[in-house]
């Protein structure tokens, strides 16, 4: 089973806190061995919705608290990145969050890591409502309650201040970019030409993730690349080993991989334009330069704003997976 890593992060916090701050259990206060049994298969479902739903089913069954229920269910989105999910259970949180038991938890030992969960989910709901003033309201507040949940909650005020910023930032796609495979330069406009969109691929031989995630790349590539989405794989660094060991990397998927291969530009790179932090990364360019998403590419709303550009859009299936 592979969580993410907000969801890791986050789930660390929070057993360390119930470890170190939840009263310690005797054995009269031990819930039944099925009752813990239907907790634990609760909290680790990530396989689908369906399943998650009976696994709740079950685990209400055996007497499993309701705060623990909901507990699981925010867990579960956040670990699929499921930003609108966890915006529309803000009504259950808030009504939750007067009767909130301690004992009844799953996952936190305090009260104010709940509180401040709480007040995350409300951060939440604002951004994803385009509410940039509430969301800093709710998310400060959140910080406020639960220092110690602070790198679970970063990523969404990355998030904002990108959006922000994204907002300003246009492709002049007139840019010219060296081939990776050779010394000829290749335009954009020409690779946008008569697409629907263009999807920058930002990676290096020298990430980990990048070299993991290849052949996830290239059956979306493929897919996007069928229905009329430009495919541009842009390697930062220019450096003479980094090109040798990107072609290196590519050399295997024969004479022509998916997409177009290039190597940013020294004068005015896109990694700097675009606030490129980390690899790999995918940045959606509309046929007019501007910027319709930029993020990772296992965040759900990559295909959220490709299904804007075209309904017909689906992603593919992983690479080996069951058809």
């Amino acid at each position: 089973m592979r969580f993410s890593t907000a969801f890791l992060t986050w789930l660390a916090i929070l057993a360390t806190s119930t470890a170190q701050e939840k009263p310690l259990q005797t054995p009269e206060m031990s819930p039944s061995a099925e009752r813990e049994s239907a907790l634990d298969e609760l909290l680790s479902e990530r396989e689908s919705a369906d399943a998650l739903a009976l696994a709740i089913a079950k685990a209400r069954k055996s007497g499993v608290a309701e705060q623990a229920v909901l507990e699981a269910r925010f867990l579960f989105h956040v670990d699929r990145r499921e930003d609108a999910a966890i915006a529309a259970m803000l009504p259950e949180f808030l009504k939750q969050r007067g009767t909130f038991k301690i004992e009844d938890s799953a996952i936190f030992g305090v009260k104010e890591d709940w509180l401040a969960v709480v007040e995350y989910v409300q951060a939440i709901h604002a951004l994803e409502n385009g509410q940039a003033a509430a969301f800093k309201t709710h998310i400060t507040e959140a910080f406020w309650l639960s220092p110690r949940q602070a790198s679970a909650f970063a990523s969404h005020i990355d998030r904002l201040r990108l959006e922000e910023s994204m907002r300003e930032v246009k492709i002049d796609l007139n840019t010219r970019l060296t081939s990776l495979n050779g010394p000829e330069t290749v335009s954009l406009s020409s690779l946008i030409a008569e697409k629907k969109a263009l999807i920058f691929h930002f990676w290096s031989p020298s990430s980990s993730e990048s070299e993991a995630s290849m052949p996830d790349y290239l059956a979306t590539a493929k897919s996007l690349t069928e229905n009329a989405i430009a495919m541009v794989s842009i390697l930062p660094d220019n450096a003479p080993q980094h090109v040798a060991d990107a072609r290196a990397m590519i050399r295997p998927l024969g004479n022509h991989p998916p997409g177009a291969w290039l190597i940013d530009s020294k004068e005015n790179p896109f990694t700097q334009q675009l606030r490129v932090q980390q690899l790999p990364i995918f940045v959606i360019v509309s046929t007019t330069g501007n910027i319709l998403f930029n993020g990772h590419p296992a965040d759900p709303a990559l295909w959220t704003a490709l299904q804007k550009i075209d309904p017909q859009i689906a992603r593919p299936a992983a690479p080996g997976a069951p058809e």
